[in-house]
C-alpha cells in the first residue's frame, strides 16, 4: 500500500493525524459544550459553531497567502500547530460559569476558537501543498531520468492513491478523538460521585435562569434526573446548589478533554520537526513566458477560460448544499443523538466516530469499484459521481424522515418537555445513527475528494490557486449556514419536517447537477 510513494508521505500524514484528532474532538463536543457551559439554546450555539467552521476554511486562504508570500511553508505549518495548541490550552482552563462572568467568558471562548481556526488555516492547506510537491518532484525526477511515457503515467497515477492514504490517516485521528471527551467527562463525574446524563445540563440552566416558569413536568424530570446523577450531594431543598454543582463538574470534564488536543498538537509538532528535512518546499511558480497570440487565439482562449470558470462556479454552487447537509453531523444530528436516541451507555459525542470509521472501511471498497468499472470501459465521470453523491445524501435524510414520522417525534422543544418515561419509550435505537452515517459517508466519498479532482481538471492553469481557494470558499459558505439545522429541529411542528427540508435541498441540488452533467463532461474532457 505504501510502496513507491514518497518517503515523507507517512510522516506528513502522521503530523496531520494529530491535528485532525484535535479537530474531531472539537467537532464532537463544541455544540453540546456551548449549550452545557453557557446555557445557550442550540440555535445560538449553532451560529457560533457555524462561524468557527466557516472560519477554518476561509482562514486557509490567509494561511496559503502567507506561505506563498514568504515562501516558508514549513515555518508557517509549525506556527499553525503552535497557535492551535494555544487555543486548546485556553479552552482547557475550567473557569466556572456564572451570571456575572457570562459575557466575558463567552468572548474568551470565542477568542480561543478563533486561535484554533487561524492556526488550522496556517496548517491545513500548506501541509497538503507539501504533499503535492512530493509527487511533483517524483514526476520531475522520472522525466529527468528519461523514463518511458508508460512509467511516467504510472508515477502520475500514484498521486491519487497517495492522497487517499493521507485521507485515511486523517480519519484514524477522527476515529479515536470522539471517545476522548466522553471518557474524560465520565471519569471526572465519577471522581466527584456523579453520573452522566445528557439531558440534565439543559434542565439545570433552565432552572437557574427561570425556575418560576418551569412546568410541573419539567420540575419532575429535573428532580428525578438529579437524584440519579448526583446521589451523594443532591438535596431537593437546595436545587440551585445542586444544579450549579453538577454543571461545574460536568463542564470541567469537557474542559479536560481539550488537554488531549494540546497533547495531540504537541505530538504533531514533534513529528513534523523530526522529519522536517525530508519534506520538500513547494517551488515558487515560474513566470510564464511571453507569447504572441493573434486576436482570434485570444478570443478563443478567453472563451474557454470563461466556460471553465462557469462550470466551476456551477459545481461549487451544488457543493455548498452538500456541506450544508453533510456537516449536520456536528449540529442537528448531535442534538438528535443526545435527545432522541438511547444514549445511556453511549454518549452522543461518540457517534461522531462512526463517520471516520466508515471512511477508513469504505474508501478501499469504493476505489476498487471505480477501478473495476474503468477496466470494463464503464468509468463514471466526476460530475456523475457528484450527482450520485447528492442523491445518497438525500437518502440519509429520507431515512431519518421516515424514522421520525413512524415514531411520531415532535420538535426538540416539545420532546424535551415530555416526561422522562415518555421520552425513553419514544427514543430510537443505536442502529438509526449507524445507518444515517453510512449514507452520509458514502456520499462524502463520492463528493469531497472527487470535488478536489474536478477543480484540478477544470481550473485554467494560471488560476489553479484561486480555483482551489474558491473550493474552500464554497465549503466555508456551506458551513456558515449549518446552524439552520438545530433551529428547524427545535422550531418546526414535527421533527420529520426538519429532515424533509434537507431532503428537498439534496434532491434539488442533485437535479440541477444532473441537468449540467453533459456540459460539465465536455468542459472537463471526459466526454467528446
Amino acid at each position: 500500500m505504501f510502496k513507491n510513494h514518497p518517503k515523507g508521505l507517512i510522516p506528513a500524514a502522521l503530523s496531520n493525524m494529530g491535528e485532525r484528532f484535535g479537530y474531531y474532538i472539537m467537532n464532537a463536543v463544541l455544540l453540546l459544550f456551548l449549550c452545557s457551559k453557557f446555557g445557550l439554546d442550540e440555535g445560538v450555539a449553532g451560529v457560533i459553531y457555524a462561524v468557527f467552521y466557516a472560519g477554518i476554511y476561509v482562514l486557509s486562504l490567509v494561511g496559503g497567502f502567507i506561505a506563498d508570500r514568504t515562501q516558508n511553508y514549513k515555518s508557517t505549518i509549525q506556527w499553525g500547530l503552535v497557535i492551535m495548541a494555544l487555543g486548546y490550552v485556553l479552552l482547557s482552563i475550567p473557569v466556572v460559569h456564572s451570571a456575572g462572568n457570562h459575557m466575558w467568558l463567552l468572548v474568551f471562548t470565542c477568542v480561543a476558537l478563533f486561535l484554533i481556526a487561524f492556526g488550522n488555516g496556517l496548517f491545513k492547506g500548506n501541509l497538503q501543498a507539501i504533499v503535492g510537491q512530493m509527487y511533483d518532484n517524483m514526476e520531475a525526477d522520472a522525466v529527468a531520468q528519461g523514463k518511458s511515457a508508460e512509467e511516467i503515467k504510472e508515477i502520475k497515477e500514484r498521486r491519487d492513491s497517495g492522497f487517499q492514504i493521507f485521507y485515511v490517516f486523517i480519519n484514524i485521528g477522527g476515529l479515536v478523538a470522539p471517545f476522548v471527551a466522553p471518557l474524560l467527562r465520565q471519569w471526572w463525574l465519577g471522581v466527584k460521585g456523579m453520573v452522566y446524563d445528557a439531558g440534565l445540563p439543559a434542565l439545570c440552566h433552565q432552572y437557574l435562569n427561570d425556575a418560576a416558569n418551569m412546568g410541573a413536568e419539567q420540575m419532575t424530570n429535573l428532580t428525578a434526573l438529579m437524584e440519579k446523577a448526583n446521589p451523594a450531594g443532591f438535596s431537593a431543598g437546595d436545587m440551585s446548589a445542586a444544579c450549579n454543582s453538577y454543571l461545574e463538574v460536568f463542564n470541567t470534564g469537557v474542559h479536560y478533554s481539550f488537554i488531549a488536543s494540546v497533547v495531540a498538537m504537541f505530538i504533531s509538532l514533534v513529528i513534523f520537526i523530526a522529519f522536517k528535512k525530508i519534506f520538500p518546499t513547494p517551488a515558487k511558480k515560474e513566470a510564464a513566458a511571453v507569447e504572441q497570440y493573434t486576436p482570434e487565439e485570444r478570443t478563443a482562449m478567453a472563451k474557454e477560460i470563461k466556460q471553465r470558470m462557469a462550470a466551476l462556479f456551477a459545481v461549487l454552487g451544488v457543493c455548498v448544499f452538500f456541506w450544508l447537509s453533510f456537516h449536520q453531523n456536528g449540529q442537528s444530528l448531535s442534538v438528535f443523538a443526545r435527545d432522541y436516541v438511547i444514549t445511556d451507555s453511549i454518549a452522543p459525542e461518540i457517534w461522531q466516530a462512526v463517520n471516520p470509521f466508515f471512511v477508513i472501511v469504505l474508501t478501499p471498497i469504493i476505489m476498487a469499484i471505480f477501478a473495476a468499472l474503468a477496466k470494463r470501459g464503464k468509468a463514471i465521470s466526476t460530475p456523475r459521481k457528484i450527482v450520485i453523491g447528492m442523491g445518497i445524501t438525500g437518502l440519509a435524510y429520507l431515512f431519518l424522515m421516515l424514522v421520525s414520522m413512524s415514531a411520531g417525534y415532535p420538535n426538540g422543544e416539545d420532546f424535551r418537555a415530555l416526561g422522562i418515561e415518555q421520552q425513553a419509550a419514544m427514543k430510537s435505537q443505536w442502529w438509526v445513527l449507524i445507518a444515517t452515517y453510512f449514507f452520509l459517508t458514502v456520499a462524502e466519498l463520492f463528493i469531497s475528494p472527487l470535488g478536489l479532482s474536478f477543480v484540478s481538471k477544470i481550473a485554467p492553469k494560471h488560476l489553479q490557486g484561486i480555483c482551489q481557494g474558491l473550493w474552500l470558499g464554497a465549503t466555508a459558505l456551506g458551513n456558515l449556514f449549518i446552524w439552520i439545522g438545530p433551529v428547524m429541529l427545535n422550531k418546526m411542528p414535527s421533527l420529520w419536517m426538519c429532515w424533509a427540508v434537507f431532503l428537498v435541498i439534496c434532491l434539488v441540488a442533485m437535479g440541477v447537477m444532473w441537468g449540467m452533467v453533459s456540459w460539465l463532461e465536455r468542459v472537463t474532457g471526459e466526454k467528446e
